[in-house]
């Protein structure tokens, strides 16, 4: 993929922006040229009631952006608390205008929904606080940040919003998730597109839920015991071979981004490996994985 500067007059949002995917679509904006607001909880000012206790920042992820070639700004943002957006918002308004680009990657609740050994367990097995905690995390926050952001995004056409998920809608609703807590985020956020798509309709914006495959996240590295230089040493099940490092979804939407026949994915939900075969980028190690074409 050229990054070139295909985005140089964008003002993107990528709330989430601390780690896993969140850092890898940052980073692909800045490599097409895009300034990059970066926002989530976990600063080098201190956590802000991350429930990750964790080493990566948001100022990590807007220093990769400046890297990369774009400009990167980080703004510590607890999504769940809607004055806290508002005063994002506030502050886009007066520093840059407008949003181009609301990439909706808000999770956090890796922790919580638990290792394979937990999943696949009735609900009356689950703690109700953790469940109820994970579609906090995963709804909640998505519907905050919509509410306060899209505003900026509406004044003149062509915005993109990006709600991230984990799986298709048409994977999802043939397949159970993990719990019925997981289930439930991540089928709802792939339906959240096609509403907001509705909404965002009328003012010539494009809305799209994304997926990734089976990602290299930090966390998942870290849970395997490898890095990304020997992840292919892993002792993992062999689906793993088809992973894909961050950047590869980041590319994904810093490719329907540059797309000026975006509107073809209007309320539609695709894989990075969609998009890949759309536009042809390929992953930082030039595959073009699919962990999805490859799932039983």
């Amino acid at each position: 993929m050229s990054s070139g500067a295909a985005l140089a007059d964008r003002i993107a949002v990528v709330a989430g922006a601390t780690r896993g995917a969140g850092r890898g679509i940052a980073a692909a904006l800045g490599e097409a040229g895009a300034t990059v607001i970066c926002t989530g909880r976990s600063s080098v000012t201190g956590r802000g009631g991350s429930d990750y206790d964790r080493p990566e920042t948001i100022e990590g992820t807007a220093a990769l952006v400046d890297d990369l070639g774009g400009t990167g700004v980080a703004i510590q943002v607890d999504h769940l608390d809607p004055d806290q957006v508002r005063g994002l918002a506030d502050r886009i308004r007066s520093e840059f205008g407008r949003i181009d680009v609301l990439v909706n990657d808000i999770w956090g609740a890796e922790i919580l929904k638990g290792e394979p050994p937990q999943w696949n367990r009735p609900i009356w097995e689950l703690d109700i606080a953790d469940g109820l905690r994970i579609l906090r995390l995963g709804i909640d926050t998505h519907l905050i940040t919509a509410h306060a952001l899209l505003p900026l995004m509406v004044e003149r056409p062509g915005g993109l919003l990006i709600e991230m998920t984990d799986g298709t809608a048409e994977y999802n609703a043939a397949n159970y998730r993990i719990s019925v807590f997981y289930d439930a985020v991540k089928s709802a956020v792939n339906r959240m597109a096609f509403a907001l798509g509705h909404e965002l309709t009328p003012y010539g914006a494009t809305a799209v839920a994304v997926t990734p495959g089976w990602m290299r996240s930090e966390i998942m590295l870290e849970h395997f015991g490898v890095t990304e230089e020997n992840w292919r040493d892993a002792d993992a099940p062999p689906g793993f071979a088809e992973s894909e490092t961050p950047r590869y979804v980041g590319r994904a939407i810093a490719a329907i981004a540059a797309d000026d026949d975006r509107s073809r994915w209007h309320q539609r939900s695709v894989s990075a490996a969609d998009l890949a075969r759309a536009y042809g980028f390929v992953d930082v190690d030039g595959r073009q994985p699919d962990a999805w074409a490859h799932m039983e």
